[in-house]
């Protein structure tokens, strides 16, 4: 069963920036999709951005043009470099691999606020 670990939150200022990462444990990284994924506090977990094995990317409507999602597949990893944060920001962050598990990692919190 593959790991995932997520690291790089913390507290940051509106406007400031962070940057996520996800490492993945496992082999055949490269083949798959990979995501990035949100949840506030009683709000449901959403979409923030995804990878596909190719490099091709999708980003929910309220990052786009300030988060960035790329990866490293020799490292097997995951990145997500968040620019220009808000507090509606403010959410634990999860990784996502799209394989026939669903694997999750255990999420890092980000919090926005002055």
């Amino acid at each position: 069963q593959v790991q995932l670990v997520e690291s790089g939150g913390g507290l940051v200022q509106p406007g400031g920036s962070l940057r996520l990462s996800c490492a993945t444990s496992g082999s055949l990284f490269s083949i798959y999709s990979m995501g990035w994924y949100r949840q506030a506090p009683g709000k449901q977990r959403e979409l923030v951005a995804e990878i596909t094995s190719s490099g091709s990317t999708n980003y929910a409507e309220s990052v786009k043009g300030r988060f960035t999602i790329s990866r490293d597949n020799a490292k097997k990893m995951v990145y997500l470099q968040m620019n220009s944060l808000r507090s509606e920001d403010t959410a634990v962050y999860y990784c996502k691999r799209y394989d026939v598990w669903g694997s999750w990692g255990q999420g890092t919190q980000v919090t926005v606020s002055s």
